[in-house]
C-alpha cells in the first residue's frame, strides 16, 4: 500500500508504478510516493533463494531411466527484469532446470551420471544462466540431490561390483604368487653365487696354504742342506760324514731280511769300510751339485 512515507528493508527491491507504467525501484531506506499516482507493483527479495527441484524422470545415454531430483541456488540481480521478463521466475528457473537435467543426463551412461556428478552440476548450472540472464536471474549452483535407478539394473551394478572385486582379488593373488616365485628364485640364485664364492675361496685359500706348506719344506730343505754344507767344511766334518753313512749302512743291513725273502748282496759285503768311502763319495758328489744348484 501507498502510506507516503515508506520504509523499505535491506535487500529488499521494490517495484513502484505510476500511473501504470514503471516508474522507479525503491531502495532501502526511507522512501516517499505520491498517494494515487504511485503503486508499489512488485516487491523482489535480493537474497540468495533456495529452491527445491522435483523428482522426475531422465533417460541416460545407455537408455536407462533414472528418477533424479535436485536443489537449485539463485538470486535476482535485476529487480526491472525479473519483475517484467516473466511472469514467474521461480517458476520459469524451476521448469528450465528440470528440462537442463534431462537434456544433460541424456548425454551420459550411467556410470558418467555417478562419476561425473560435479560436471553435470555444473552444465545445468550453464545452461540456465545462459537462459535466465534475460530475467535478471543469475543461478549461483546446482547440487543433485538423490539418484535412483531401477531394482534390476541396481542388482545388475551390485553384480557388476561384486565381479570388478573378485577380478581385483584374483589378480592382486596371482601378482603375489608372482612375487613369491620371483622372490624364491632370486632367494635360491643368491645362494647359488654365495655358495660359489665361498668355494672359490675355499679352494684359494687351499690352494695359497699348499703353495706356502711347499716353500715352507723347500726353504727346510735349503737350511739343512746349508747347514749340513757348514758342517762338512768344519774339522773332522768328513770324518763325521763317513760315521753317519757307516751306522745307516749297517742299519740297511739289519733289515733286509725282515722286510723280503729275497735279499741281493753286494759281492764286497765284508769290506764295510770301502761300502762307506763309495758311499760318502757319491753322497758329497751329490750334496755338491744340490748346492751349487741352490747358490
Amino acid at each position: 500500500m501507498n502510506t507516503v512515507v515508506l520504509f523499505v528493508p535491506q535487500q529488499e527491491a521494490w517495484v513502484v508504478e505510476r500511473m501504470g507504467r514503471f516508474h522507479r525501484i525503491l531502495e532501502p531506506g526511507l522512501n516517499f510516493l505520491i498517494p494515487l499516482l504511485d503503486r508499489i507493483r512488485y516487491v523482489q527479495s535480493l537474497k540468495e533463494i533456495v529452491i527445491d527441484v522435483p523428482e522426475q524422470s531422465a533417460v541416460s545415454l545407455d537408455n536407462v531411466t533414472l528418477q533424479i531430483d535436485g536443489v537449485l541456488y539463485l538470486r535476482i540481480l535485476d529487480p526491472f527484469k525479473a519483475s517484467y521478463g516473466v511472469e514467474d521466475p521461480e517458476y520459469a528457473v524451476t521448469q528450465l532446470a528440470q528440462t537442463t537435467m534431462r537434456s544433460e543426463l541424456g548425454k551420459l551412461t550411467l556410470d558418467k551420471v555417478f562419476r561425473e556428478r560435479e560436471s553435470l552440476n555444473a552444465n545445468i548450472v550453464h545452461s540456465i544462466n545462459q537462459a535466465s540472464d534475460e530475467w535478471g536471474i543469475r543461478c549461483l549452483r546446482y547440487e543433485i540431490k538423490d539418484i535412483h535407478v531401477p531394482p534390476r539394473v541396481k542388482e545388475s551394478m551390485q553384480m557388476q561390483v561384486e565381479a570388478e572385486r573378485k577380478k581385483r582379488a584374483t589378480v592382486l593373488e596371482s601378482e603375489g604368487t608372482r612375487e613369491a616365485a620371483i622372490n624364491v628364485a632370486e632367494g635360491r640364485k643368491q645362494a647359488q653365487i654365495l655358495a660359489s664364492e665361498g668355494e672359490k675361496a675355499e679352494q684359494i685359500n687351499k690352494a695359497a696354504g699348499e703353495a706356502q706348506a711347499v716353500l715352507a719344506k723347500a726353504e727346510a730343505k735349503a737350511e739343512a742342506i746349508r747347514m749340513l754344507s757348514a758342517a762338512l767344511t768344519e774339522q773332522n766334518g768328513n770324518a763325521a760324514a763317513s760315521l753317519s753313512v757307516a751306522e745307516q749302512y749297517v742299519s740297511a743291513f739289519s733289515k733286509l731280511a725282515k722286510e723280503s725273502n729275497t735279499v741281493l748282496l753286494p759281492t764286497n759285503t765284508g769290506d764295510i769300510t770301502g761300502m762307506v768311502t763309495q758311499v760318502r763319495t757319491k753322497f758329497l758328489i751329490c750334496f755338491y751339485i744340490v748346492l751349487s744348484g741352490l747358490v
